[in-house]
């Protein structure tokens, strides 16, 4: 069998043995078998569902690394088998000089856990690697629809956010200090990762703001602090946003709590309840203060 062959063979097979409940699909309607479906693989990896059949029946044979590593984190795949992944489909295995996707199984048990919390998981560049149904209920909605940049934090702060529905006041100076600062910190510690060289780069080009700031060589660190979310569906949300980080990796986790008893805490529970289904028709933006 090619290599393009065993490769569709493999991803065939971690489809089929990851169920929807541990990737956090409703299970829900008669299934044929217990695994993913292409429809869901494509959505958690942000491909389309047309390129995961092509990638199955081996038509489809050069996967980028950023593919690659969509589907190992959709996929649930351990280390090893991330590995074998990237040298099937004939891609370099990302190398200690460069930025790491990779969830550590013990964080993904955490995090699935953490019941009643929004919750977002990035690589060391800020890229949105994993989030949970919450955190798309009450804050973005589903990122599985967004591409390329647009899943990065620092190039939804200063490139997209004069044009995003959403807007972020309250503590957004320093958040964008700290995010400059670790941006910073990587690009020391992973100089051989042209992805990161890349998105520095072009941030400096799309943004003045932003290129200023790096210049100026500021340094900042994260600290708690409070959004107020007005939600189209749900009213008000007040929440404490932190920053966590997990010891032996540069991945960062964003934790939304509310409160105990308060109006807000009472609303995250509706909101996990219903997700992202609209309770009325007509919807207005979200807005993050």
């Amino acid at each position: 069998m090619s290599e393009s062959g065993e490769l569709g063979r493999a991803l065939r097979g971690w489809r089929d043995r990851t169920s929807p409940a541990a990737v956090g699909i409703p299970a829900g309607g008669v299934r044929r078998a217990a695994g993913l479906r292409r429809e869901e693989l494509a959505r958690l990896a942000g491909v389309s569902v047309d390129y995961i059949v092509r990638l199955e029946q081996g038509r489809a044979t050069t996967p980028s690394a950023q593919v690659l590593s969509a589907l190992a984190r959709a996929l649930r795949l351990s280390q090893a088998e991330r590995e074998h992944l990237y040298l099937l489909a004939g891609q370099a295995v990302p190398g200690p000089g460069e930025v790491s996707s990779h969830i550590p199984p013990s964080v993904r048990r955490l995090l699935d856990q953490l019941e009643g919390a929004p919750l977002s998981v990035y690589d060391a560049m800020w890229n949105l690697i994993l989030w949970n149904p919450l955190w798309a209920a009450a804050l973005h909605g589903d990122a599985a629809t967004w591409r390329g940049r647009e899943r990065n934090v620092a190039w939804r702060l200063f490139v997209l956010a004069p044009r995003s529905a959403i807007t972020m006041r309250g503590g957004q100076r320093e958040f964008e200090t700290a995010v400059i600062a670790d941006l910073r910190t990587a690009t020391a510690r992973y100089p051989a990762d042209a992805g990161l060289r890349a998105l520095i780069k072009d941030l400096r080009a799309a943004s003045a703001d932003f290129a200023r700031q790096w210049d100026t060589g500021i340094v900042g660190v994260h600290a708690s602090h409070t959004k107020t979310i007005r939600h189209p569906d749900v009213g008000t949300l007040t929440l404490d946003c932190d920053t966590l980080t997990v010891p032996g990796s540069d991945l960062r986790i964003l934790a939304y709590t509310a409160a105990p008893g308060s109006d807000s805490a009472d609303r995250l529970k509706l909101l996990d309840v219903i997700g992202t289904q609209p309770l009325a028709d007509d919807r207005a933006p979200r807005q993050v203060h």
